[in-house]
This record gives C-alpha cells, structure tokens and sequence, in this order.
C-alpha cells in the first residue's frame, strides 16, 4: 500500500500544472522509444535472425502486441488493488529492461544455438509484452493524479500534451532503430543486439528518471479490496433484484441501486488494413516515392500537428462561440470522424478494385501472346471455338496489348494453335486449366517457328513491390545478380525462372554472366505492383540484351489519395482518444483509476480482434470491409450517444448521493476511505 504524499507538489510558475510531471512525461518518452523501437525491427529479427517464416513472424508479432493491451487489466488490478501506480510502474519497467537485455543476449550468434536464440527471445520479449502491459494503464492515472480535482482544464491539455510525446516517441523510434540496424553491422549481418541494447538504455533512463521524481509525486494510497467489493455489490443487487420481483415494490432508477439495502451509495455510482490498401497504390509523387509502409507514418505525424492546433485553436474557438462541447459530445464527433475515414478509405478502395486486372473465373484462362520470332506471325486457335486470337499478323518481338479468354469445357483442356510465318505453317498443342493466366511466347527464325506456354502469376506482389522473372533464350545457362540477397541463375533454351520481387526502382545496370562473359541487361524502371517478364535475346555483334514485357500494370491511383481518411481519422483520434483519457479519469473512482484505464486499453485489444475476425473473412471484399466497419462505427456512435445524453457526471451523481443521505451516512463514509 501507498502512502499519501503530505507536501503539495510544486507548481510551474504562474500555472496549477506540477513541476513533477516533466519526470513523468521524460518516462513516457523514453519508455515508449524503448518499446517502440524493438517492435520497429523485431518482425525483421524473427524472419532474418530466427530464420522465421513472414507468417509466423507476423502471427508471432500480433499475439504479443495482443498480449500487451490484455495484460494491462492485470497491471491495473495489481495497482488499484494493491502495489500501488507508483510501484506498479517502477515494476513494468524492470521486467521491460530485463526483457531488453535478455533479448540481447538472443541476438549472440552461437553454433547449433537455435533452440537457445528461441528461448531466449521468447523470454524477452514476453517480459516487455508484459512489462509494457502493465505500464500503460497506470501512467495515464498517476499523471492525472498529480492535479488537485478543479484543475481539469490543466489536467486535460497534459492528457494532450501525453498523447503527442507518445506519439513523437513512435516516430523517432521507428525511423532511428530500423536505420541503426541496417546501417551497423554486427556478426556480419544487421545489428540486432545494438538496437535491443539502445532500446534497454532507453528503458534504464526511464525508471531512473522516473525514481528520481518520487519525493516530489502525489501518491494516492491504494485499496486492496476494491475489486472484490465491487463484484460483491453487482451480486447482491442482482441477486436482491430476483428475490424482490413483486409489482407492489417500487421500482428502482438503477438495477445496481438494488445493492443499496447493503452497500454504500457511491460505490454503486462508480460501478487498423490501410497499409494493405496503400500497397495497390503508386507512391510516386514526384520530388520523392513513397513506400507503402512509410505512409502509415502520417497517422503519428498528423497527431504531432493537430493536437496542438485543437488545443490552441479549435477549442478556444469552439469555446469562443459558445458551443458547450462536453468530453461525451466530444468522443461523438471523434468517432463520426472515423467512421467518415473509412467511408472515405472504402470509395478509394472501390475505385482501385475497378482498376484491377480482371480475373478468370470458373472454366475460364487467360492468354496473351509474345512473339520472340525473328518474323511475323499468324495465329489460330484450332479448336470448337475456331476463332483467330490475331486478327493480323504479330510483328517480331511484340506483345498483344491484352489477355484473350479462352473457354473450358473442364478443368483443364488440350488446345491446338496453328503458327503461320512466312513459307511455314506449324500447330503446337498446350494444355491449360481454368483461373489462370498463360503467355504462349512464340520463338524461331524466319522459315521455322515454335512456341512454349508459360504460366503468369495472376495477382500483384505484396507490398508495393515489383515482380519480375527471367526467360533465357540463349544457349548457355545464365547467373543474374540483383543484389545482395538476389541472385539466381536461369538454364539456357527458353528455360524460365521463378518470380522475384524487388523494390521499386530503376534497375539499369544488372549484372550477368555465364560460362565465357559477363554483362549487364537494363530493366529500367522496375514500378510499384507491377509484374514483368524479361527475355534474355541475343543481339547480332552485341551482347546479350534484356527485352521487357508485362503481366500486371504497375499500380495508377496515388497514394495521396490516402490523405483524407489519414486526416479524419486523426482528428477523430485526437477528439476520441485523448478525450477518452481525461473522461475515463475523471469519472472513474480513486481506487480504479488505473483499472478504468486498463479497461479503455482492453476495448482496444477487442476492436483488433473484431478486425481480424473481419478480416479473416472470405466473403467481403475489402471496400466492403471499410463499409462494414464504418457502418458499425456509426451505429456504435448512435448507440453511445443515446447511453451519453442519459449518463449520469460523477459529480452530480455525489450531489445526489449527498441529497439522498443527508446524514452523511455511506456516501460520505465511503468518500473518507478514498474508495
């Protein structure tokens, strides 16, 4: 148990906002560039180091990332009921620095060490998803216990003031971190071990400014049976309600006034996919390209901006206008806000969709053709549909604009196609099945024409990368560097190789060689979700050159089109979020400021799992999906704006307790224990 600190915290000159809070916010900043920055790598850490699949690393990452907003009802209880903020958090940050540490040590390459690099990190990093855990909820309730109770307006600009150093420790973290393990070596490899080892100093700094703080912090003393007494009074109102169904009893204004023939009055008063829409986008927007991932960086940016243009313009404006904008009016038009996000995120996704290839649907395949021959080229399909897929004859090294349908008659069918070139006519069978995407490239010289059928990937990289394979036409293997971690070899006569993807960018100078020679073959630019087949031909007297087709068109919309559903749904999360931290403060009792906290975090590790319960769904697509999610915001919003218009301020629920028990029997008894 806590004790009461007995000296009034010093107060920033001419300002009711204690000195003690820049130990608190230091903390915050540093406990979140900490955490932050070892998430910014560790999906990296499982693929690369661990040598993880990108499934299981990203199940991996979101189990944890899950397991740190649930673990923060037990960081609360363990608070409010007991340990106390002050030392609850003191706690969450040595299991975090400890978990830093021991990750670490994951990170020291050892022979036949595998099951010892697994141990260890998930030691690790379970102790900073717990430690995190148990931080979160308690610093937003000892922040707001450092102000006297009619110092709300100071009180809710440092809620503010909260949100943005989270937000700027988000920031940094994750530009810096992935820098310092990609520009560092170590081991030979990505430096892994300096990056848990800045983030362990960062957590280090924490509690150690933290600690330095605690003669000057109001610390409210905790009740052990908070919990418990409040489970005993929702059972005994229930429970008296059933033995007290007669309609000659009156009726009681609240089903937990029920509990109020045992329990004191006031206890009863106090009882994102955008990143996956952002890789079907162009990130060019001239001056510089932006990366599908980076973008989502604009979330927390725009935070750093609009919360002080709502603190020091909106509201006061708001305010000047005399409009009384209450914390639930508030939260109404931060989730309307949202709720237009997605209506905005679903018309931009509908219009992507509508730009899409086409797919080939039951009994149906896709087929282009490119001619490679030395001539021109005639073909026809012999088949029952006998029609001519070239209605003139292919120039030498062309590509048709498009895919031609060809329609089965089951689920894989045999078809004849007739080459005609200058003094030959040549039919060649190939066999293709339904739901997929063929190119029939045709090769020879002038007098003698053949052609293979080769199978295209039918849908677009992810993440905004480029897609490419090789098909060598010359008579000797060939060894393709595309970097570091690029390198394949493709064997001569027409052979194809696998597809890889690439960022996007301009790929001028590629080496190659085989046996006898080296060169090098410009792809060019190499564009955001697009898929390219690239030949290797000889060129008389020349070297090998490098002829560029494509499967898939790179992506058109720009990703600025993104910019409005980013800007509402930040200024509904400015509106929501940080008003939601002074509301929940504000109204929750003394001994579960940290559990109503705790509380809000869990409704957000709920909201994840609805979203991937959604996600994981077959039958929506995704501009349905955001109309799904808009659509149960705004009936949420309707819901919570009926339950706000008829909730009760704590305020005026203590003037009524104190109407209702003049005497000042258990209101102003429950009131003296702090409860």
């Amino acid at each position: 148990m806590e004790n009461v600190q007995k000296t009034i915290p010093k107060k920033i000159s001419d300002t009711n906002c204690p000195i003690n809070i820049f130990f608190i916010l230091i903390n915050e900043f540093c406990e979140r560039f900490s955490t932050c920055g070892t998430t910014a790598v560790i999906t990296m850490y499982m693929v690369y180091f661990l040598k993880w699949s990108k499934n299981t690393s990203t199940a991996t990452y979101h189990l944890f990332n899950g397991l740190n907003f649930f673990i923060s009802t037990t960081g609360a209880i363990i608070a409010d009921s007991g340990l106390g903020t002050y030392n609850t958090i003191v706690t969450g940050h040595i299991l975090c620095m400890m978990g830093h540490m021991i990750l670490l040590l994951s990170t020291v390459p050892i022979k036949a060490g595998q099951l010892i690099h697994l141990f260890l990190f998930m030691l690790g990093y379970s102790l900073i998803a717990l430690g995190s855990g148990i931080i979160k909820p308690c610093v937003v309730a000892f922040i707001g216990n450092q102000f006297e109770e009619e110092h709300t307006e100071e009180r809710r600009k440092l809620f503010s003031v909260m949100y943005f150093i989270v937000n700027l420790a988000f920031v940094i973290s994750t530009i810096f971190m992935p820098m310092l393990r990609a520009d560092i070596k170590c081991f030979g490899g990505d430096c892994y071990m300096l990056v848990f080892g800045v983030s362990g100093l960062f957590q280090l700094s924490a509690v150690v400014v933290f600690s330095f703080g605690k003669d000057m912090y109001k610390i409210i003393p905790s009740e052990e049976d908070i919990i418990l007494k409040a489970c005993k009074c929702v059972w005994f109102a229930i429970s008296n309600r059933l033995k007290n169904r007669s309609k000659d009893i009156p009726k009681r204004e609240h089903w937990l006034d029920w509990a109020a023939e045992k329990y004191p009055k006031q206890l009863i008063l106090e009882g994102s996919q955008w990143t996956v829409q952002a890789n079907r986008l162009n990130g060019n927007i001239g001056y510089f390209v932006i990366k599908p991932n980076q973008f989502q960086l604009l979330n927390p940016f725009l935070i750093l901006i609009l919360i002080p243009t709502f603190d020091l313009c909106i509201y006061p404006l708001i305010k000047m206008c005399k409009i009384n904008l209450t914390p639930i009016s508030t939260m109404v038009i931060g989730m309307l806000l949202t709720a237009l996000a997605f209506v905005a995120a679903a018309i931009l996704q509908f219009n992507v969709d509508r730009m899409a290839p086409a797919e080939p649907a039951d009994r149906e395949s896709f087929l282009q053709i490119v001619n490679l021959a030395k001539s021109d080229v005639k073909m026809t399909l012999q088949n029952n549909q006998s029609n001519t897929l070239l209605a003139k004859p292919m120039r030498s090294f062309q590509q048709t604009p498009k895919y031609s349908k060809l329609l089965l008659n089951t689920e894989s069918q045999s078809f004849q196609f007739q080459l005609q070139s200058r003094s030959s006519s040549v039919n060649t069978e190939h066999v293709v099945e339904e739901k997929s995407r063929y190119s029939l490239v045709i090769h020879g010289n002038g007098s003698r024409v053949s052609s293979i059928l080769i199978k295209d990937i039918g849908t677009k990289p992810v993440n905004g990368m480029a897609a490419v394979r090789f098909v060598n036409t010359l008579g000797k293997e060939v060894n393709i560097s595309l970097g570091e971690d690029n390198f394949l070899t493709v064997g001569g006569n027409y052979n194809v190789s696998a597809y890889i993807t690439l960022e996007r960018g301009e790929y001028y100078h590629v080496l190659c060689s085989t046996d006898d020679e080296e060169f090098f073959l410009d792809l060019g630019l190499l564009d955001f979700g697009a898929v390219y087949t690239v030949f290797i031909v000889e060129k008389s007297g020349q070297s090998p050159r490098a002829w560029k087709t494509k499967n898939i068109p790179a992506n058109k919309v720009s990703i600025l089109w993104q910019m409005p559903q980013y800007v509402l749904i930040t200024a509904g999360e400015v509106m929501f979020s940080v008003t939601s931290f002074e509301f929940t403060y504000t109204e929750s009792p003394p001994s579960m400021k940290s559990l109503l906290q705790a509380a809000r975090l869990l409704t957000v590790y709920i909201g994840n799992l609805i979203v991937v319960i959604v996600a994981r769904s077959v039958f929506l697509k995704q501009w349905v999906e955001f109309i799904f999610f808009s659509g149960l915001l705004f009936v949420v919003c309707f819901v919570f704006s009926i339950m706000g218009y008829y909730y009760i301020p704590l305020n005026q629920g203590k003037q009524k307790s104190h109407k209702e028990f003049p005497d000042g029997e258990p209101g102003d008894l429950l009131a003296s224990q702090q409860l």
